[in-house]
């Protein structure tokens, strides 16, 4: 069996965890109480050998990006919202947060997809259309407004604060990784970085993009309509090799971190989560601790104890020093 690489996301005031078995999402209310939900992962990419073979295993990011992300997203921020601290369910779905959401896929490939074609076209148009000028023109467009959008939300307040828990998250895992107990003091000393960033995949993304759809840009003279047409339905068949791949070369990488060949190859994405991540507080450093423990117990990590739904703030850095004992006798 693959090693497990422990990983999750921020959300709405709190943090999500993923491991092999379940997930978890920890997030603080109005109340000040860190409300907990687990449940376990089914889906056959999760469940079967075969979901960890290499360049099968990269989808499961992907999947999780698009289905466990969104639906996180959702429910945090139906939870930070809650007025009351009572413990009624809160669901997952909505007609106005799908409505949300697909209002906000359908801008990402307006921005991300349309817009750099477009563009790209334009500019491919002095160089008599030359196809792989003009995709690699797309991409580098395309890599641009990532960039520049990043920074443009980074500047929010309330994205600073989504910031600040993707910080605590990649804490909490590089504590779990040197082998230190899970207190929040430990959890602190840590870096906001980490090799295996969805910032850091999400850049990889972008730049294997440029080179596996280059030989598949049509050109524009004859029939423009027909040529955007197979380029967007092209693009949209590659994306799963494309994060496939991805995968496989953050990984690796990840691996081989001292390899200073390797350091050449992770500084650029490290340097994007400049951006992404900002240094947590304690009680955020809290949350991405309670989030990571039910994974953990989970998957049958000795020490790791139980969740406990709907447990305060103070309950959860308790949790979190037990654990801390229980590592380290």
């Amino acid at each position: 069996m693959s090693k497990q690489y422990y990983g999750g996301q921020a959300v709405i005031e709190g943090v999500m965890m993923r491991g092999r078995k379940a997930m978890s999402i920890a997030v603080r209310n109005s109340q000040g109480t860190i409300v907990l939900h687990e449940e376990p992962l089914t889906a056959k990419i999760y469940t079967r050998k075969w979901g960890q073979w290499p360049f099968v295993r990269g989808l499961a990011l992907l999947w999780d990006a698009l289905g466990l992300g969104m639906r996180a997203l959702m429910w945090s921020a139906d939870v930070s919202m809650q007025e009351d601290d009572t413990e009624e369910k809160v669901e997952f779905s909505g007609p106005v947060a799908w409505t949300t959401i697909a209002t906000s896929l359908a801008f990402a490939v307006g921005i991300f997809f349309l817009l750099p074609t477009l563009a790209s076209r334009w500019f491919a148009g002095f160089f008599a259309h030359n196809p792989y000028l003009d995709a690699v023109a797309e991409g580098g467009i395309r890599l641009v407004l990532f960039v520049v959008y990043l920074w443009a939300i980074s500047l929010l307040p309330e994205i600073r604060r989504v910031f600040a828990y993707h910080g605590a998250e990649h804490k909490a895992i590089n504590a779990y990784e040197a082998g230190e107990s899970l207190t929040v003091d430990n959890v602190q000393k840590h870096s906001v970085q980490h090799v295996r960033c969805g910032t850091s995949f999400l850049l990889y993304v972008l730049v294997i993009s440029i080179l596996l759809f280059a030989p598949l840009t049509f050109a524009w003279i004859e029939y423009p309509w027909l040529a955007l047409l197979l380029r967007f339905v092209t693009r949209l068949m590659l994306v799963p090799l494309v994060a496939a791949i991805s995968y496989e070369i953050i990984r690796f990488s990840a691996n081989h971190a001292d390899n200073p060949l390797m350091g050449l190859l992770i500084a650029p994405g490290l340097l994007l989560q400049r951006i992404t991540t900002r240094a947590p507080d304690d009680s955020m450093v809290e949350c991405a601790i309670a989030a990571l423990l039910p994974v953990l117990a989970a998957d049958g990590i000795e020490g790791a104890p139980p969740a406990d739904p709907g447990q305060r703030e103070e309950d959860a850095a308790d949790t979190a020093r037990a654990y801390g004992e229980a590592v380290a006798d």
